[in-house]
C-alpha cells in the first residue's frame, strides 16, 4: 500500500510538472511574436527596400520596452502582480497585444512601413511589461530541480514565437498576405489568453507572508541589498555579456547574405525556420544539460563551443569559406542550435540566483542587463559593418564572445544557483 501511494505521489507530480511546463511554453510563445517579426522578418524587409545598414541596426531599438522594463517592473509586482495573483496582470495584457496584432493586419505594408514600426514597438512594450509577469510566475512555480526544464520551455516556447512570426508566416504571407499574417498572430494571442483564464494560481503561504511588496520602498530595499551579495557585479557583467557578441553578428548575418545574392523567402527558410527549429532543439538540449550538471561549468563548455560556428560566419564574410548553399545552411543550423543551448543554461543560473520573495523585479533586472548587453551591441552592428566591414563586425563579435568565457571563469563558487540534482 506504502508503494502504491509512493507512486501515485509520483504520477501526480509528474502531471503537476507537465501543466507547468505546458503553461510556461505557450505564455513565452505569444511574447515572441512581436519580438520575432522585429528581428527575423523586418531586417530581410527592409534591405529588399534598399535601407542602408546602419538603419537596420537602429531598427533594433523598437525592442528598447525589453531594455527599460526595470523601470516599471517594481509596479507590476506591487500592483495586481504579486505572488497568486500573476494570472491578473497577464490576461488582459495579452488582449491588448491581440487588439495591437487586429491594428497591424488594417496596414499596407510598405507604404505605411512607419505606422507599422509605432505598432511593432507598442507590442513590445505589452510583451515586455507580460513577461514581467511571467517571469515572476516562473520564479513562483518552478522548484530549484526544475529550472533547467522550465526555462527549456520558457526559451523554446519564445523561439517557437519567434519562428512563427519571423519564418513560418513571413513564407506564408506569399499566399496570406501580411494581413493574414497578422490576423492569424491575433487569433493566436487571444487563444492563449482565454486559456490561461482557466489557470488556478497557488501562493506559498510561507513566502508570501515573507513578501516585502507593503511597499515599493520596501521591494526596492530588498533588491538593493541582494544585489550587494559578493560578486553579483561579475555575474552581472557575465549576463550582460553572454549575446553581445552574438548580436553583432546575427543582425548583420543576414544583410551579408542578402548582399550575396540569397533571396529573402530562401533565408526565411533558412534562417527563419530551419534555423529557429535548430535553435528550438538546442534549447531543450540546454535545458536537460542545465538540470544534471553544474550551471557554471556548462555556460563554459557551451560558450565555447558558440565561437566554433561563429568562427564559420567570418569565413564566409572574409572570403575563407565559399558562400555555398552547404556552408550556409550547416554553419546558420550550428549557430542557432548551440546558441539555443547557452541561452537556456544562462537564464537557469540567473533564475537560480534570484530572490524569490521578490522574484519578478529580481529576475526582470538580470534580463534587462542581458538585453541592455545585446541590445547596444545590435544597435551598433550596422555602422560597425559599413565601417570596418562585415568581417571586422563578425572579429569583434567573436573577441567579445572570448571576454564572457574569461568573465565566467572568474565566478565564485558560492555564486553557483542552489540546485537539487536530480536522483
Amino acid at each position: 500500500m506504502g508503494e502504491f501511494v509512493k507512486k501515485a505521489d509520483q504520477l501526480l507530480s509528474t502531471r503537476s510538472r507537465g501543466r507547468r511546463v505546458a503553461l510556461l511554453a505557450m505564455l513565452y510563445l505569444v511574447q515572441g511574436l512581436p519580438f520575432g517579426f522585429q528581428v527575423s522578418a523586418l531586417p530581410i524587409f527592409l534591405r529588399e527596400q534598399g535601407v542602408g545598414l546602419a538603419a537596420i541596426g537602429y531598427s533594433t531599438a523598437l525592442a528598447i520596452p525589453w531594455a527599460l522594463k526595470i523601470l516599471w517592473a517594481p509596479l507590476v509586482e506591487r500592483y495586481g502582480g504579486r505572488r497568486g495573483r500573476r494570472v491578473r496582470w497577464i490576461v488582459p495584457l495579452q488582449l491588448c497585444m491581440a487588439a495591437g496584432f487586429l491594428v497591424a493586419s488594417m496596414l499596407h505594408i510598405p507604404d505605411q512601413l512607419q505606422a507599422l514600426m509605432v505598432v511593432l514597438l507598442v507590442l513590445n512594450a505589452l510583451a515586455a511589461t507580460q513577461d514581467i509577469a511571467v517571469d515572476g510566475l516562473a520564479v513562483d512555480i518552478l522548484p530549484p530541480s526544475e529550472l533547467g526544464i522550465g526555462n527549456a520551455a520558457q526559451v523554446v516556447g519564445y523561439k517557437v514565437g519567434m519562428l512563427l512570426a519571423g519564418g513560418v508566416l513571413v513564407w506564408a504571407s506569399a499566399w496570406l498576405g501580411w494581413s493574414g499574417a497578422f490576423l492569424v498572430m491575433a487569433a493566436l494571442v487571444t487563444a492563449v489568453a482565454l486559456m490561461v483564464t482557466q489557470v488556478q494560481e497557488q501562493a506559498d503561504a510561507a513566502l508570501t507572508e515573507s513578501e516585502p511588496t507593503d511597499s515599493i520602498g520596501a521591494l526596492l530595499g530588498t533588491l538593493k541589498r541582494s544585489l550587494q551579495t559578493s560578486g553579483i557585479g561579475l555575474a552581472l557583467a557575465v549576463v550582460g555579456t553572454y549575446k553581445m557578441g552574438e548580436s553583432i553578428i546575427d543582425v548583420m548575418y543576414k544583410p551579408f547574405l542578402i548582399d550575396q545574392g540569397i533571396s529573402a523567402s530562401t533565408l526565411g527558410l533558412w534562417l527563419g525556420t530551419w534555423g529557429m527549429g535548430a535553435s528550438v532543439l538546442g534549447s531543450v538540449l540546454g535545458g536537460l544539460l542545465a538540470a544534471r550538471q553544474p550551471l557554471f561549468r556548462m555556460l563554459l563548455i557551451v560558450g565555447a563551443m558558440r565561437l566554433l560556428p561563429e568562427l564559420g560566419q567570418l569565413g564566409l564574410a572574409a572570403g575563407w569559406l565559399a558562400v555555398s548553399d552547404v556552408h550556409v545552411i550547416g554553419i546558420s543550423l550550428a549557430e542557432h542550435l548551440i546558441g539555443g543551448a547557452l541561452t537556456t543554461v544562462m537564464f537557469a543560473t540567473m533564475m537560480g540566483m534570484v530572490d524569490r520573495r521578490i522574484g519578478a523585479t529580481h529576475f526582470t533586472l538580470f534580463a534587462c542587463v542581458e538585453v541592455w548587453g545585446k541590445s547596444v551591441s545590435a544597435l551598433l552592428s550596422g555602422l560597425i559593418a559599413e565601417t570596418f566591414s562585415y568581417a571586422g563586425a563578425f572579429s569583434l563579435g567573436i573577441f567579445i564572445g572570448v571576454i564572457f568565457l574569461v568573465l565566467v571563469q572568474r565566478l565564485p563558487p558560492t555564486l553557483e544557483p542552489n540546485r537539487s540534482q536530480p536522483g
